[in-house]
């Protein structure tokens, strides 16, 4: 076989069976379904057993794990040649492998793989097409349209070589619930020689309730911190990434400086160590590594200074957390 479909789940319900099902159903049939069950109570595990399917491989966990660590098993586990990741409520269009087994034989070079696709609501309805690709990029460039908002980036839907994905580590399980690992993933993987990607849609991607939506202001912001001190360490042995910092990282640090003091504002503060003021400053420090000489003040930006004054006070915090609550 050639390829391995990896899907990670943790009581997958009836979408890890809709999910399944869009797997098994691929034109090509040179695959197989490695399923990571996460100690599963909803049955899960006892459906895909049911199903009896020598394409299926099952591993199991003989206690919970926590989402890195769940993941973190797919660079332990045989897998053949080419791997892609899949989130249990997402789904393969028919002609996925069908389409990347093409893409793999038109760019053999290439390190990464991907095509378009749709995103979906929870029951299914289509609620718009990803954004636009190129059919080749390199990682510089991966970089510079994810900071600049230019493509969409999930964790479903790429293609890489396993040995690539072994020798990078793996899915980086350092990232707080996976935020920013694989987006890291993606522009390593790419920086090994480059990004091909087909037009034709492929897959169904589902926006619900999920891990980043949930992540609170805390984590996310530490999973913030690991992907820049990552962008740190590309910027000391690539010029190109070094050129896309210098010429987007001021943009990238005052989007997250806002986002992010937002949330930490959010969460309760008997739920995070951290305050805006001082998540504030670890940016301007961040600031001075990543983009030197370059001027960066975010309390000019009106809501970061919102925020910033919210939370320097019990009273002003909870009046705007009592607010969000009623709204």
């Amino acid at each position: 076989m050639r390829f391995s479909i990896i899907l990670p789940v943790k009581n997958g319900g009836e979408y890890v069976k809709e999910c399944v099902i869009s797997i098994l159903s691929q034109t090509l049939q040179d695959f197989n379904l490695i399923m990571l069950d996460n100690c599963s109570t909803d049955g899960t595990l006892e459906w895909l057993q049911s199903l009896n399917d020598n394409r299926i491989v099952i591993y199991t966990s003989d206690h919970p794990l926590s989402i890195e660590e769940s993941w973190g098993r797919i660079k332990f586990i045989p897998k053949n040649e080419f791997i892609t990741l899949i989130g249990h409520d997402d789904l393969l269009n028919e002609n996925y492998l069908e389409v990347m087994d093409s893409l793999i034989q038109k760019h053999p070079k290439a390190s990464l793989y991907q095509a378009h696709y749709d995103y979906i609501d929870e029951s299914g309805k289509l609620l718009r097409n990803c954004k636009p690709m190129d059919e080749i990029q390199y990682g510089y460039e991966f970089l510079a349209s994810y900071i600049c908002n230019l493509i969409d980036s999930t964790g479903t839907g790429y293609m890489m070589r396993s040995k690539d994905f072994d020798d990078l580590g793996g899915m980086n399980v350092a990232y707080k619930n996976l935020i920013f690992a694989d987006i890291a993933l993606w522009i390593s993987l790419s920086m090994l020689s480059y990004k091909a990607t087909s037009f034709e849609i492929t897959f169904k991607y589902r926006i619900n309730k999920s891990v980043s939506k949930n992540t609170n202001g805390e984590h996310y912001q530490e999973a913030f911190e690991k992907f820049l001190n990552f962008i740190i360490d590309q910027n000391k042995t690539n010029d190109k990434i070094r050129a896309v910092t210098q010429r987007y990282g001021n943009k990238m640090l005052l989007y997250y400086c806002e986002s992010l003091s937002h949330r930490i504002l959010k969460t309760p503060p008997n739920k995070r160590k951290i305050i805006v003021k001082d998540f504030i400053a670890k940016c301007k420090l961040y600031a001075e590594v990543l983009i030197p000489n370059q001027k960066f003040e975010p309390e000019k930006k009106i809501g970061i200074k919102i925020a910033k004054i919210l939370d320097s006070s019990s009273l002003s915090r909870n009046l705007f957390l009592l607010f969000k609550k009623l709204k």
